[in-house]
Protein backbone atom coordinates (compact mmCIF):
# COMPACT_ATOMS: atom_id res chain seq x y z
CA UNK A 1 0.00 0.00 0.00
CA UNK A 2 1.36 3.44 -0.94
CA UNK A 3 2.17 5.81 1.85
CA UNK A 4 2.49 8.83 -0.49
CA UNK A 5 0.57 11.85 0.72
CA UNK A 6 -2.24 13.03 -1.59
CA UNK A 7 -0.68 16.51 -1.61
CA UNK A 8 2.88 15.39 -2.36
CA UNK A 9 4.23 15.27 -5.99
CA UNK A 10 4.16 11.88 -7.63
CA UNK A 11 7.26 9.80 -7.23
CA UNK A 12 9.88 10.27 -9.94
CA UNK A 13 8.28 13.51 -11.24
CA UNK A 14 10.32 16.66 -10.55
CA UNK A 15 8.53 19.68 -9.18
CA UNK A 16 7.84 22.54 -11.64
CA UNK A 17 10.46 25.29 -11.41
CA UNK A 18 9.41 28.46 -9.68
CA UNK A 19 9.19 31.62 -11.80
CA UNK A 20 11.95 34.11 -11.13
CA UNK A 21 10.83 37.55 -9.98
CA UNK A 22 10.34 39.86 -12.96
CA UNK A 23 10.33 36.99 -15.46
CA UNK A 24 7.31 36.06 -17.65
CA UNK A 25 5.42 33.20 -16.03
CA UNK A 26 5.57 30.48 -18.69
CA UNK A 27 5.10 30.25 -22.44
CA UNK A 28 1.61 31.74 -22.24
CA UNK A 29 3.01 35.00 -20.93
CA UNK A 30 5.42 35.30 -23.88
CA UNK A 31 2.57 34.68 -26.31
CA UNK A 32 0.44 37.31 -24.62
CA UNK A 33 3.35 39.75 -24.85
CA UNK A 34 3.74 39.19 -28.58
CA UNK A 35 0.02 39.70 -29.13
CA UNK A 36 0.14 42.96 -27.16
CA UNK A 37 2.99 44.27 -29.35
CA UNK A 38 1.07 43.31 -32.48
CA UNK A 39 -2.06 45.03 -31.15
CA UNK A 40 -0.11 48.23 -30.44
CA UNK A 41 1.32 48.20 -33.98
CA UNK A 42 -2.17 47.80 -35.46
CA UNK A 43 -3.53 50.65 -33.34
CA UNK A 44 -0.73 52.98 -34.47
CA UNK A 45 -1.26 52.18 -38.16
CA UNK A 46 -5.06 52.13 -38.02
CA UNK A 47 -5.83 55.81 -38.81
CA UNK A 48 -4.11 55.91 -42.20
CA UNK A 49 -5.11 52.34 -43.10
CA UNK A 50 -8.77 53.12 -42.40
CA UNK A 51 -8.67 56.38 -44.36
CA UNK A 52 -7.14 54.66 -47.41
CA UNK A 53 -9.56 51.73 -47.17
CA UNK A 54 -12.67 53.89 -46.89
CA UNK A 55 -11.49 56.26 -49.59
CA UNK A 56 -10.35 53.72 -52.17
CA UNK A 57 -12.27 50.53 -51.39
CA UNK A 58 -15.59 51.63 -49.93
CA UNK A 59 -17.09 53.76 -52.70
CA UNK A 60 -19.24 56.70 -51.62
CA UNK A 61 -22.94 56.93 -52.47
CA UNK A 62 -23.53 57.07 -56.18
CA UNK A 63 -20.56 54.84 -56.96
CA UNK A 64 -18.17 57.71 -57.69
CA UNK A 65 -14.45 57.26 -57.11
CA UNK A 66 -11.52 59.57 -56.42
CA UNK A 67 -10.63 62.25 -58.94
CA UNK A 68 -6.90 61.94 -58.36
CA UNK A 69 -4.86 58.88 -59.32
CA UNK A 70 -3.62 56.74 -56.43
CA UNK A 71 0.16 56.28 -56.61
CA UNK A 72 1.15 52.66 -56.07
CA UNK A 73 3.38 51.37 -54.64
CA UNK A 74 4.09 53.95 -51.98
CA UNK A 75 6.85 56.45 -52.73
CA UNK A 76 8.20 57.99 -49.53
CA UNK A 77 9.97 61.33 -49.73
CA UNK A 78 13.61 60.39 -50.49
CA UNK A 79 15.82 61.07 -47.51
CA UNK A 80 18.40 62.40 -49.96
CA UNK A 81 16.03 65.06 -51.36
CA UNK A 82 17.47 68.28 -49.96
CA UNK A 83 15.79 71.57 -50.87
CA UNK A 84 16.78 75.18 -50.28
CA UNK A 85 14.38 77.19 -48.16
CA UNK A 86 13.43 80.80 -48.67
CA UNK A 87 16.02 81.72 -46.05
CA UNK A 88 18.73 80.20 -48.26
CA UNK A 89 19.36 77.29 -45.90
CA UNK A 90 19.26 73.64 -47.08
CA UNK A 91 16.71 71.35 -45.47
CA UNK A 92 15.50 67.83 -46.13
CA UNK A 93 12.05 67.85 -47.70
CA UNK A 94 11.22 64.92 -45.42
CA UNK A 95 11.27 67.33 -42.46
CA UNK A 96 7.86 68.59 -43.65
CA UNK A 97 6.29 65.27 -42.71
CA UNK A 98 3.48 65.50 -40.19
CA UNK A 99 0.94 67.32 -42.36
CA UNK A 100 -0.63 66.78 -45.78
CA UNK A 101 1.49 68.32 -48.55
CA UNK A 102 0.04 69.71 -51.79
CA UNK A 103 2.97 69.96 -54.19
CA UNK A 104 3.46 71.62 -57.56
CA UNK A 105 6.67 71.72 -59.61
CA UNK A 106 7.70 74.63 -61.86
CA UNK A 107 10.61 76.89 -62.66
CA UNK A 108 11.00 80.16 -60.77
CA UNK A 109 9.74 82.28 -63.67
CA UNK A 110 6.27 80.75 -63.05
CA UNK A 111 4.18 81.18 -66.21
CA UNK A 112 0.38 81.37 -66.39
CA UNK A 113 -0.07 77.61 -65.86
CA UNK A 114 2.20 77.75 -62.81
CA UNK A 115 0.30 80.65 -61.28
CA UNK A 116 -2.98 78.84 -61.94
CA UNK A 117 -1.78 75.82 -59.92
CA UNK A 118 -0.61 78.03 -57.05
CA UNK A 119 -4.02 79.71 -57.06
CA UNK A 120 -5.84 76.37 -57.08
CA UNK A 121 -3.76 75.06 -54.17
CA UNK A 122 -4.36 78.21 -52.13
CA UNK A 123 -8.12 78.10 -52.71
CA UNK A 124 -8.40 74.34 -52.09
CA UNK A 125 -6.57 74.70 -48.79
CA UNK A 126 -8.68 77.71 -47.75
CA UNK A 127 -11.86 75.79 -48.57
CA UNK A 128 -11.04 73.20 -45.89
CA UNK A 129 -12.07 75.67 -43.18
CA UNK A 130 -10.73 74.73 -39.74
CA UNK A 131 -8.97 71.71 -41.26
CA UNK A 132 -6.79 73.88 -43.53
CA UNK A 133 -3.96 73.94 -40.97
CA UNK A 134 -3.45 70.24 -41.69
CA UNK A 135 -2.47 71.07 -45.29
CA UNK A 136 0.77 72.70 -46.49
CA UNK A 137 1.25 74.18 -49.96
CA UNK A 138 4.66 73.43 -51.48
CA UNK A 139 6.11 74.82 -54.69
CA UNK A 140 9.23 72.92 -55.72
CA UNK A 141 11.22 75.31 -57.92
CA UNK A 142 13.54 73.65 -60.42
CA UNK A 143 16.00 76.55 -60.56
CA UNK A 144 17.37 79.32 -58.37
CA UNK A 145 15.89 82.21 -60.37
CA UNK A 146 14.07 85.08 -58.72
CA UNK A 147 10.37 84.82 -57.91
CA UNK A 148 8.44 87.96 -58.78
CA UNK A 149 7.26 90.19 -55.95
CA UNK A 150 3.69 89.86 -57.20
CA UNK A 151 3.72 86.07 -56.72
CA UNK A 152 5.47 86.26 -53.37
CA UNK A 153 2.86 88.69 -52.05
CA UNK A 154 -0.07 86.75 -53.51
CA UNK A 155 1.02 83.40 -52.03
CA UNK A 156 2.73 84.11 -48.70
CA UNK A 157 1.67 80.75 -47.22
CA UNK A 158 3.20 78.70 -50.03
CA UNK A 159 6.58 77.12 -49.28
CA UNK A 160 8.72 78.12 -52.27
CA UNK A 161 11.61 75.66 -52.20
CA UNK A 162 14.45 75.13 -54.67
CA UNK A 163 14.92 71.45 -55.54
CA UNK A 164 17.14 69.41 -57.81
CA UNK A 165 14.95 68.65 -60.88
CA UNK A 166 16.58 65.25 -61.45
CA UNK A 167 15.80 64.14 -57.89
CA UNK A 168 12.24 65.43 -58.12
CA UNK A 169 11.70 63.62 -61.44
CA UNK A 170 12.96 60.38 -59.93
CA UNK A 171 10.42 60.68 -57.12
CA UNK A 172 7.27 62.13 -58.71
CA UNK A 173 5.60 60.10 -61.51
CA UNK A 174 3.75 61.65 -64.46
CA UNK A 175 0.92 60.58 -66.74
CA UNK A 176 1.76 59.41 -70.26
CA UNK A 177 2.42 62.44 -72.42
CA UNK A 178 2.70 64.85 -69.49
CA UNK A 179 5.48 66.41 -67.43
CA UNK A 180 6.00 67.27 -63.78
CA UNK A 181 4.74 70.83 -64.23
CA UNK A 182 1.36 69.51 -65.42
CA UNK A 183 0.37 67.97 -62.10
CA UNK A 184 -0.49 68.70 -58.49
CA UNK A 185 0.60 65.97 -56.06
CA UNK A 186 -0.58 64.95 -52.60
CA UNK A 187 1.75 63.54 -49.92
CA UNK A 188 0.36 62.07 -46.71
CA UNK A 189 1.60 63.03 -43.21
CA UNK A 190 3.80 59.92 -43.09
CA UNK A 191 5.75 61.34 -46.04
CA UNK A 192 4.36 58.95 -48.67
CA UNK A 193 3.39 60.25 -52.10
CA UNK A 194 -0.17 59.02 -52.48
CA UNK A 195 -2.02 60.92 -55.22
CA UNK A 196 -1.46 62.69 -58.53
CA UNK A 197 -4.03 65.05 -60.04
CA UNK A 198 -4.42 65.32 -63.83
CA UNK A 199 -3.27 68.04 -66.19
CA UNK A 200 -5.60 71.05 -66.38
CA UNK A 201 -7.42 69.86 -63.25
CA UNK A 202 -10.88 70.67 -61.98
CA UNK A 203 -10.20 72.43 -58.65
CA UNK A 204 -13.63 71.55 -57.26
CA UNK A 205 -12.90 67.86 -57.71
CA UNK A 206 -9.46 68.20 -56.10
CA UNK A 207 -11.15 69.97 -53.18
CA UNK A 208 -13.56 67.04 -52.84
CA UNK A 209 -10.70 64.54 -52.71
CA UNK A 210 -8.76 66.58 -50.13
CA UNK A 211 -11.87 67.06 -47.99
CA UNK A 212 -12.52 63.32 -47.92
CA UNK A 213 -8.91 62.51 -47.07
CA UNK A 214 -8.95 64.91 -44.13
CA UNK A 215 -12.34 63.61 -42.98
CA UNK A 216 -11.38 59.95 -42.95
CA UNK A 217 -7.87 60.38 -41.56
CA UNK A 218 -6.99 61.43 -38.04
CA UNK A 219 -3.29 61.87 -38.82
CA UNK A 220 -1.68 65.12 -39.84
Amino acid sequence: MSTQSPRSPQAGKPAAPKAMPGQPNGEGSWKRGRWMLLLLAVICAAPIVVSYFVYYVVKPAGGSTSYGTLVEPQRPIPDSLVVTGEDGKPIKLATLRGRWLMISVDNSACDKACVTKLYFMRQIRAAQGPERERVVEVWLRTDAGNVSDVIQKAYPDTNMLIANPAQVSAWLPTDTGTQLADHIYMVDPNGNLMMRFPKDPNPSKIKGDVTKLLKWSSIG
